[in-house]
């Protein structure tokens, strides 16, 4: 049986995805990576911490998420 993919498991046990990040991600690791999985689902990770915890969104709540920075929801957070 494959082992159930949950919210906080360890990204070291994601060893068949591929993580990826955006273009705008500095070169010290400031940024989050993502990797869709098999599921359907996406998982999120922080990329100066690989072997940490990964958190596992649906691609509805994905698309959300990107609308709203899309409109600039979350741009007080940067500024």
């Amino acid at each position: 049986m494959a082992e159930q993919i949950v919210n906080g498991i360890s990204a070291e046990l994601l060893a068949d995805v591929s993580w990826r990040k955006s273009r705008y991600s500095g070169a010290v690791g400031n940024c989050v990576e993502v990797a869709p999985l098999e599921s359907g689902e996406i998982a999120v990770r922080n990329s100066r911490f690989p072997s940490g915890p990964a958190l596992v969104y649906t691609r509805a709540e994905i698309a959300a998420f990107v609308a709203g920075a899309k409109d600039g929801e979350f741009d007080d957070l940067v500024h």
